[in-house]
C-alpha cells in the first residue's frame, strides 16, 4: 500500500522477469519450521530460491505467509507451488517507494503542510499553496475529550497499534509506549528522520506539551516504512499479523494508495476486522478531486476519514468520493464515512516537541484516540463489552456525527465527528442495523449530490444508489428476503419502479443494497416529488450463549423527483462502460505534461474527475445519463447524443454496427472526444521502479485510436497517432490542446477547424521540437439524420490535475451546432469551421505492442494463445418488485429496534464551554487563583468589619447610651 504522501508512486504491474520478491500465502497459519518444510518440498532441487527472512520479532511467529526470492518468472514457478496443499496463492511482493518528509523551519520537521506525496513534484507546491490558520488549542481540547477524562476516561486498557515511520520507545510525550517494533530491513524501531509516526501517536496518546485525545492508551509502534519512505506488502502482513498475535484493539493507518485490488493487503484487513480489530484509516490527501479515496479506508469494515478545517468546512485536501470499485458496471458507495479535523494541528516530533501538521494522517489519529476513549468506556461497561466491536463503535460515530453545511454526502459523509454526542448515545446502545445514506432523497441537496442533481423520468436509464449496511449484531449476516418498496400513492410514489441487488453474505460486518430506481409509464408527463420507503431486515446467528440470533428491520424513506420526459436534443448518453484505468490497468494519464501522476485512477466518470462538464451542461438544461454497459443495451431513440470520452477500451464487432444504424438511421449523435495515441511513446514512455530495478509497460495510450478508428472508418473519419500539443486560437475564444491525436480522414461535406500546434509526440520520443501549422483537430460531419463530432482531446474535461483549461463552452457550441444542423460557432466565439483538405497517402496510426492489453478489457480475452472477444454480457434487466402497503404511520427514519435509548439526564457530559482547551486548563488555574483571592479579601473583610462592632460593642458597654422611650 501507499502512504499518502507517496501516491504517484508506480507499482509493478507487468509480469515478473527473474531475481523477484514473491509472496507465499498459506491455507493456515503455520510455524517457522513447518513453512520451510511447504518451500522446501515445493522448490528443492528445481529452482534457485532462498527465504527472505522475516524480522526478528515475527519470524518465530505462526504466519500464513512467507516471502522468498527467486531466479526464475512468476509463470514458471507458480503453478509447482500451487500444486501442494498448504498453499493457497503465489503473487508479487509489492513494492512502495516515496516521500513523506516536509519542511518545517522552525522545528526541522513538516509543519502547516498536508503530507506531501513527493519531494520533487509540484504536488508539494499544490499543499503548501495555502496554510490555513493556525489553532493555539490541542486537538484534545477540540474534541472535547477532556469532559471525559473528568469521568476518568484517558484510555486505559485500551491498545493502539500505529503502523507508519516508527517511534522512540522513550519519547517523553508518552505514558505507555508497550512495544516499538520495526518491520522493515533496518531492524532500527525508531523515527529517525521522517517524523510521521511520531506525530500521529502523538495524536492519539500524547500526555504532555501538545496533548493527545487518550493519553493513557497503550501505544504499539510497528514500523512499516523505513528511513528512505520505502515499504513492501510484505511488511504489512507481518505487522497485521502481529496485532492478530497481540491481540491489540485498534489499528489507526494514516497511509494508504489506490490499488484496491491489492487482494493480499485487503483480505488481510478484512480479516483483523473480523476478528474484532477496529480499523481506522486515513482518505488520502488528493482532493478537492472526487474519486481520488485510497485503501483501505474505502473498504467497507474500515472507518475511513476525511478532514476538515476549523471552520467546519471540507478541507480542499481531502479526498472525496465516490468509491472505484464498483465501476463501471454499478455505481460507487459513499465514503468517508466522517470528517474531523485535519488542518494545522499541534501534535509531538521526534525532538520531544511541538509542530504542526496538516493532512487526513492528520483527521485519522483524532477519530482513532476518540475510538480508544469509546472503547475504555465500553471495557469497563458490563453490557456494552459484549457488544464492542468494529461495527458498533462505526455506528455510534456516524449516528452521532454533524453535518457539514454545504457540503455533499461524498465529501462529508455522516459529518463531523461528536466525541460528546457519541459518549451519549454510547449509553443506551443496541446491536442493529444501520445503512449509509439512511435515506435517498432528491429533495435534500447539496447534501445527497449527484443524486439530487438531476430529477429522474420516464425512460432514462435507472439512477443507483449503493447504500452500506453495518451491521452491528455479529461479524456475519443474511438478509433472509428481498426488501421491499412502499410507495405512499397520495404522492404518487407508485409511480417509482423499484429494484434491489444486495449482499448475499455480510461479512465482516458490513454489506451493500444497490437501489435501482426508474420511473413507469404512467409517470411520463408527470411532474413532482414522489416519496415511500424501504423496509431490509438483517440476520445474525446466536454469537454466544446469551446472545441469540438476532434480527433487525430498517425503514430507509425514499423521496424522489420526476419530471416529464426531456425532449431527446437535450438528452445525453455517457459511454462508461468502454474506460479502463488503474488499477485496472497501467493505463496513463491524458495529458503527458502531468509527469507527477502519470496513471490515470480517477475513474473517468461524470461524478468524479470528469464532474466539471457533467455540471456545467446540466446547469445550461441538458440531462446526462450513464451508460454502464456495451451499446446493445439501449434504445437510440431515446437519446440525442452518445458521448464516449477518452475510451481505452476496444468495441464488440455487433456494438460497432449498432452505433453506424444508430447514426445513419435513428438520428443519434455520435461525439467523439479522443486523446493521444503513438505506438512509440506506448513503448517509450515505460515508467521505471526503483525498488525493483524493472518498469511498467503501459498497455495503451490516452485513448484507443485503433478502436475508436473502426467505429469511424464507415464514415471515412480517421485520427492519427501524432501527439500535439498548444493554443487553439477561435477568434474570441481559446483552447488547451493537451497531448491530443489530429484528424488524418474525414468526409469532404464536413468541416473542421486547425490550430498550429507542437508536435508533442516528435519532442517526446527524439528530443526535437516542431510546430506545425493548420492540424486539423476538430471536424463535424452532419448526416443524413445524424451527426458526427470528433475533438481529439479530452484533457479539457478532467478536473485530475490537468493544466488544460475546461472546454466546456465548446461542448456546448458543438451541442447547438448539432441541434441546429449548422457548421458555425456563435458570435461569442468568432470562427467558423473550414472545408476539410484531404490529406494525401495519410497514415493509420501504428497499433503499439501491448501483450497484457486482454487482461484488463472487458472485450477482448486470450483463449489457446489467440485473442478472441469475450461472451458478450446479457444486458441488465430492471425488474420491478411489487409494491407493498404503504404505513403513514411509519415514523420516517424510524428504525425497527431503537438504535439508542438515550437518557440525557444522566448520560450528558459536564463541558465547561465549547472551547475547553489547554488555555481552559490556564483558565481553571486562573479563576481557582481569582477565587482564593477573592475568598482572602473577603475573610480580611469580615475580619475587619468583625473587630469594629466588637470594638462598637465593647465601647456601648462601657458608655451606655440612654434613649427615650416609646410610645
Amino acid at each position: 500500500m501507499l502512504c499518502f504522501a507517496i501516491l504517484t508512486t508506480l507499482l509493478l504491474l507487468t509480469p515478473v522477469s527473474c531475481d523477484e520478491q514473491l509472496i507465499v500465502t498459506f491455507t493456515r497459519y503455520l510455524s517457522q519450521l513447518e513453512r520451510k518444510e511447504v518451500l522446501n518440498n515445493c522448490l528443492a532441487k528445481k529452482f534457485d530460491w532462498y527465504t527472505i527472512p522475516k524480522a526478528r520479532h515475527v519470524e518465530p511467529l505462526d504466519s500464513d505467509f512467507s516471502v522468498i526470492y527467486v531466479g526464475h518468472e512468476l509463470g514458471v514457478i507458480r503453478p509447482t507451488l500451487l500444486d501442494h496443499t498448504l498453499v493457497n496463492d503465489v503473487v508479487v511482493d509489492k513494492p512502495v517507494h516515496g516521500s513523506l518528509k516536509s519542511d518545517n523551519p522552525q522545528s526541522g520537521e513538516g509543519a502547516g503542510n498536508a503530507d506531501n506525496k513527493d519531494s520533487s513534484s509540484s504536488y508539494l507546491d499544490y499543499f503548501r499553496r495555502k496554510v490555513l490558520s493556525v489553532s493555539s488549542r490541542s486537538i484534545a481540547s477540540l474534541v472535547h475529550a477532556p469532559a471525559l477524562w473528568r469521568r476518568g476516561y484517558r484510555g486505559a486498557g485500551v491498545s493502539v497499534a500505529v503502523l507508519d515511520t516508527g517511534l522512540n520507545k522513550n519519547h517523553p510525550h508518552f505514558n505507555s509506549i508497550v512495544d516499538a517494533l520495526d518491520f522493515t530491513d533496518e531492524n532500527q524501531p525508531n523515527d529517525q528522520v521522517i517524523g510521521h509516526g511520531t506525530f500521529v501517536a502523538g495524536v492519539i496518546a500524547s500526555s504532555k506539551d501538545c496533548p493527545g485525545i487518550a493519553p493513557d492508551a497503550s501505544i504499539y509502534s510497528l514500523k512499516v516504512f523505513d528511513s528512505q519512505q520505502k515499504s513492501h506488502t510484505s511488511w504489512f502482513l507481518d505487522a497485521f499479523n502481529y496485532v492478530l498475535q497481540k491481540k491489540i484493539d485498534i489499528i489507526n493507518l494514516s497511509i494508504g494508495g489506490p490499488d484496491f485490488q491489492d487482494s493480499l493487503f485487503i483480505n488481510k484487513v478484512m480479516e483483523l476486522t473480523a476478528s474484532g480489530v477496529i480499523f481506522i484509516s486515513a482518505m488520502g490527501n488528493d482532493g478537492p478531486l472526487y474519486g481520488t479515496l485510497s485503501n483501505p479506508a474505502d473498504q467497507l469494515d474500515v472507518i475511513g476519514v476525511g478532514g476538515m478545517n476549523y471552520d467546519d468546512e471540507i478541507a480542499e485536501f481531502s479526498s472525496r468520493g465516490m468509491t472505484l470499485w464498483e465501476l463501471p458496471g454499478g455505481y460507487g458507495r459513499v465514503k468517508p464515512d466522517i470528517v474531523t479535523y485535519g488542518t494545522a494541528i499541534r501534535g509531538s516530533n521526534i525532538k520531544g516537541s511541538c509542530r504542526y501538521l496538516t493532512g487526513t494522517s492528520v483527521s485519522s489519529p483524532v477519530v482513532t484516540g476518540s475510538v480508544v476513549l469509546l472503547t475504555e468506556i465500553m471495557k469497563k461497561n458490563e453490557r456494552l463489552s459484549r457488544v464492542l466491536s468494529p461495527a458498533s463503535i462505526k455506528q455510534i460515530l456516524m449516528v452521532s456525527a454533524d453535518r457539514l453545511k454545504g457540503a455533499n454526502m461524498f465529501e462529508q459523509g455522516s459529518g463531523k465527528m461528536n466525541l460528546v454526542r457519541a459518549y451519549e448515545l454510547l449509553q443506551g446502545y443496541v446491536p442493529q442495523i444501520t445503512i449509509t445514506p439512511n435515506k435517498i432523497d432528491w429533495t435534500d441537496c447539496p447534501y445527497m449530490w449527484p443524486i439530487c442533481s438531476q430529477p429522474l423520468y420516464h425512460t432514462s436509464m435507472p439512477t443507483v444508489v449503493n447504500m452500506t449496511i453495518i451491521n452491528g449484531m455479529s461479524v456475519t449476516g443474511t438478509i433472509p428476503k428481498s426488501p421491499t418498496w412502499h410507495p405512499n400513492q397520495q404522492t404518487k410514489g407508485g409511480l417509482l419502479e423499484v429494484s434491489f441487488t444486495y449482499s448475499s453474505l455480510l461479512w465482516p460486518w458490513s454489506g451493500y443494497l444497490a437501489v435501482k430506481i426508474s420511473v413507469s409509464k404512467a409517470g411520463a408527463h408527470f411532474a413532482g416529488t414522489v416519496e415511500g420507503y424501504i423496509l431490509v431486515t438483517v440476520q445474525s446467528p446466536a454469537t454466544s450463549e446469551d446472545i441469540t440470533e438476532q434480527t433487525s428491520t430498517l425503514h430507509i424513506p425514499v423521496k424522489v423527483n420526476i419530471i416529464p420526459t426531456p425532449p431527446r436534443n437535450k438528452r445525453i448518453l455517457w459511454d462508461q462502460f468502454h474506460s479502463i484505468g488503474y488499477p485496472e490497468g497501467p493505463f496513463p494519464r491524458d495529458n503527458l505534461s502531468v509527469q507527477n501522476s502519470p496513471l490515470d485512477w480517477n475513474g473517468d466518470h461524470i461524478h468524479t474527475n470528469f464532474n466539471g462538464i457533467y455540471k456545467y451542461l446540466r446547469s445550461k438544461g441538458f440531462f446526462i445519463e450513464i451508460l454502464s454497459t456495451h451499446f446493445m443495451c439501449f434504445e437510440a431513440l431515446n437519446y440525442g447524443f452518445l458521448f464516449i470520452v477518452d475510451t481505452e477500451d476496444t468495441f464488440y464487432e455487433n456494438e460497432i454496427e449498432k452505433i453506424q444504424s444508430d447514426v445513419d438511421k435513428k438520428g443519434l449523435n455520435l461525439m467523439i472526444f479522443a486523446d493521444w495515441y503513438n505506438s512509440a511513446i506506448i513503448k517509450h514512455a515505460k515508467f521505471y521502479d526503483e525498488n525493483t530495478k524493472q518498469y511498467v509497460l503501459l498497455q495503451g495510450g490516452g485513448a484507443n485510436i485503433p478502436a475508436l478508428n473502426k467505429l469511424l472508418i464507415s464514415w471515412d473519419i480517421v485520427l492519427g497517432d501524432k501527439v500535439w500539443m498548444g493554443e487553439i486560437d477561435l477568434g474570441f475564444k481559446r483552447l488547451d490542446f493537451a497531448s491530443g491525436a489530429s484528424l488524418v480522414a474525414f468526409p469532404e461535406d464536413g468541416k473542421v477547424f486547425t490550430a498550429t500546434l507542437k508536435d508533442e509526440g516528435s519532442e517526446f520520443v527524439h528530443g526535437k521540437e516542431m510546430i506545425v501549422n493548420d492540424v486539423p483537430v476538430f471536424g463535424l460531419h452532419h448526416g443524413i439524420n445524424g451527426s458526427i463530432g470528433v475533438y481529439g482531446d479530452s484533457s479539457c474535461f478532467d478536473n485530475a490535475g490537468n493544466t488544460a483549461r475546461d472546454c466546456f463552452w465548446f461542448v456546448e457550441e458543438l451541442l447547438h451546432m448539432v441541434n441546429s444542423r449548422k457548421f458555425s460557432f456563435s458570435e461569442e466565439v468568432g470562427k467558423e469551421l473550414e472545408p476539410w483538405n484531404k490529406v494525401e497517402n495519410f497514415r493509420s496510426p501504428k497499433i503499439a505492442s501491448t501483450p497484457l492489453f486482454h487482461q484488463y478489457s472487458r472485450v477482448i480475452t486470450s483463449r489457446d494463445g489467440d485473442i478472441v472477444f469475450q461472451d458478450q454480457p446479457y444486458c441488465p434487466v430492471h425488474v420491478p418488485v411489487s409494491a407493498r402497503d404503504f404505513n403513514d404511520t411509519y415514523p420516517v427514519g424510524q428504525l425497527a429496534n431503537k438504535l439508542m435509548s438515550l437518557d440525557t439526564e444522566h448520560h450528558t457530559l459536564d463541558l465547561i464551554s465549547p472551547d475547553e482547551t489547554e488555555d481552559n486548563l490556564r483558565l481553571f488555574y486562573m479563576l481557582g487563583f481569582i477565587t482564593f483571592l477573592t475568598v482572602v479579601v473577603v475573610c480580611v473583610f469580615l475580619y475587619i468589619m468583625v473587630s469594629f462592632f466588637n470594638r462598637r460593642r465593647i465601647v456601648n458597654v462601657m458608655y451606655p447610651v440612654r434613649t427615650r422611650r416609646r410610645v
